[in-house]
């Protein structure tokens, strides 16, 4: 491990891009085990995001650089990819990327009336809209081919968990009724873990989003599910921007809203076996997300959550 009082300067003696650095600032946020700094520039200013991570995961780190430079590309507002490479001798690969000014949208959006939370919101959908223009290579198998083998594996360890969701008998058969709507849908690039705490907001407006290291290929509706969980317990009218930001201002199609409730259905069952392997201190505070969807969708009677309505 590297102590903690040296790390401003063994990194600037290790990568060159950083040697007129003055600080690097740890990042304890997030559930990704990187290594994450904020590194200051000659005047103190923030300039770049370092991620540290082990050597094993370089190829794939790699991958993400490289969706990073496509982002930039397409004009998104996200970090814009500086420097990749390998620390042998410490066994660490790192990223360099560009800062983004301002603060999460959990916590900014507080600060907002309304309706500029709405506005953000907008800001958003658009954004999303701009990274979904990138097509899935053809070497990536079917959307629901994947998404299917993954939710049968989650179901096998979920009803094999020891936890309950209320009327879990309910959500599985609503599932059942309606996973064929999977079938045939398009293969996109998805930032997969899109909601108010990767979203970065300054001064009123959308100034970037953060965290592509989840990304992966499918439905761009399944972007939505983090909506229904996530940042509608923050912003119900950001929420709803998002929405209609991402469909064009238009209420969304009955389909729409027939994929989303079914991808939300089924990231419930998932959230409940990933919070038990990787956060099993937070399952009470995952159970309360969970259960506020059911409410919001009276236990998938409902397709259309009530908070949008």
């Amino acid at each position: 491990m590297i102590d903690a009082m040296n790390e401003n300067e063994q990194f600037r003696n290790w990568i060159p891009l950083l040697c007129n650095s003055t600080k690097l600032e740890r990042i304890h946020k997030g559930y990704s085990s990187d290594g994450k700094y904020i590194v200051h520039d000659s005047n103190g200013d923030p300039q770049y995001i370092l991620r540290t991570y082990s050597i094993d995961q370089d190829k794939d780190k790699r991958l993400e650089f490289s969706r990073l430079k496509m982002m930039e590309k397409h004009d998104v507002k996200c970090s814009r990819p500086i420097e990749i490479g390998v620390l042998s001798e410490q066994n660490l690969g790192y990223m360099i990327v560009s800062f983004i000014e301002g603060n999460e949208a959990s916590e900014e959006l507080l600060l907002l009336t309304e309706e500029e939370q709405f506005k953000v919101g907008v800001q958003s959908g658009l954004e999303l809209k701009k990274i979904h223009r990138v097509i899935c290579p053809d070497n990536i198998k079917p959307w629901d081919e994947r998404i299917l083998a993954k939710h049968h594996r989650y179901r096998m360890e979920y009803a094999k968990c020891g936890v309950s969701i209320n009327n879990d008998v309910r959500l599985l058969s609503f599932i059942d009724e309606k996973i064929h709507l999977m079938k045939g849908r398009p293969n996109i690039f998805q930032h997969d873990d899109y909601h108010v705490g990767n979203l970065i907001v300054k001064d009123g407006h959308l100034s970037g989003i953060i965290d592509f290291n989840r990304y992966d290929w499918g439905d761009p509706i399944h972007e939505f599910v983090k909506v229904g969980i996530f940042s509608s317990e923050v912003s119900v009218p950001f929420s709803v921007g998002q929405i209609r930001g991402y469909n064009n201002h238009i209420e969304p199609n009955e389909e729409f809203w027939q994929l989303y409730s079914l991808y939300l259905s089924m990231t419930l069952i998932s959230s409940v076996v990933w919070v038990l392997k990787v956060k099993p201190d937070e399952l009470d505070s995952m159970l309360i997300k969970v259960h506020k969807v059911m409410d919001d969708h009276d236990d998938f009677k409902l397709i259309v959550p009530k908070w949008y309505s």
